[in-house]
């Protein structure tokens, strides 16, 4: 793991837990706003953001195209979404009344609720499988509210949170950074977009445009990664439609333009404005470091996100080791 601002945590190996490990079914610790100390100066915190700004450095200056190891649980991983994805094809929308928030998107949630353990416990090691319970808590979390049949960056952080557990157990490696925003996160991306499209899912907390996006926020700390000491491409590029359509491929921040492109109407300045202000930072490296800074305020550091985060034995709400 990274180190954070205020916080460290150590690598994953060296975080596994043995096999005497009592894993927790996590549940939710932060319920009014005075709580939320807690969760800063948590273990949790410094080891999710060790996380996320570990794969940050991880990613700077690669291109989604470029070599990297792909393991044998990153294989099991996109298997598991690629079920997500195939279980979409097999529950279509239902007729309604409400344009939005397709109420099959529901019964495509039951069959995760039902496997989401069986699917876990099939990427662990043999000897890990006892924290299946603890992890597949995570995998439900990360892909929308079937109340509300909507989707969001606390979601996104369960699927966060859920990787870095994989990393916790031992089952991801150091070795499989790349390979995890890559190739696993990227297929998440993929899977979540198809959800929105086939289910018309509500943004979950959106700010409409004062917001960065109405989904997801990640893509574009790592995206922004990928983009640092780039010869050419600079921030003000992104809004080219020519630059997006051409390298979105190879760059995860111009796939997330390209889908709004897609999904929005009007001009860019007025239905994304935020990421249009990004647009004039001079460089690379500022717009990674504001994008941190941001998830942070914005997501992390605010009540109605955090108070449904769940705390278990891999992500533990007891204060950060010294």
């Amino acid at each position: 793991m990274a180190e954070t601002d205020q916080q460290s945590a150590s690598s994953p190996e060296d975080e596994a837990p043995d096999a005497g490990t009592a894993y927790i079914i996590p549940k939710k610790e932060i319920s009014m706003v005075p709580d939320m100390g807690k969760w800063k100066r948590s273990q949790a915190y410094a080891d999710y953001m060790g996380f996320i700004l570990t794969l940050n450095e991880g990613v700077k200056g690669k291109k989604l195209t470029c070599e990297y190891e792909v393991s044998e649980t990153v294989e099991k991983l996109l298997g598991l979404l690629g079920t997500l994805d195939r279980w979409i094809n097999e529950t279509p929308p239902v007729d309604q009344p409400s344009r939005f928030g397709n109420k099959a998107y529901r019964t495509w949630f039951s069959k995760l609720e039902q496997e989401a353990e069986a699917l876990v416990a099939a990427v662990l090691p043999a000897e890990k499988a006892a924290a299946a319970p603890e992890i597949a808590v995570y995998l439900k979390e990360a892909v929308g509210n079937p109340t509300r049949i909507d989707y969001g960056t606390g979601h996104e952080a369960a699927f966060a949170t859920f990787l870095c557990c994989l990393c916790k157990v031992g089952a991801l490696r150091i070795s499989d950074q790349l390979a995890i925003v890559f190739k696993v996160f990227n297929r998440y991306l993929q899977v979540m977009r198809k959800l929105q499209r086939t289910y018309r899912m509500e943004p979950a907390g959106s700010q409409g445009v004062w917001g960065l996006d109405d989904f997801q926020f990640l893509p574009f700390i790592w995206g922004s990664s990928q983009f640092i000491d780039h010869p050419t491409l600079e921030p003000r590029h992104f809004i080219d439609e020519r630059v997006v359509n051409e390298q979105h491929q190879d760059y995860m921040f111009l796939d997330c333009i390209r889908f709004i492109n897609e999904m929005k109407t009007g001009p860019f300045a007025e239905h994304s404005n935020q990421l249009w202000n990004i647009s004039a930072v001079p460089s690379w490296s500022k717009v990674n470091q504001g994008l941190i800074r941001m998830y942070k305020a914005e997501c992390l550091e605010k009540f109605p996100v955090i108070q449904h985060f769940k705390f278990g034995s891999l992500l533990s709400i007891q204060p950060a080791k010294p």
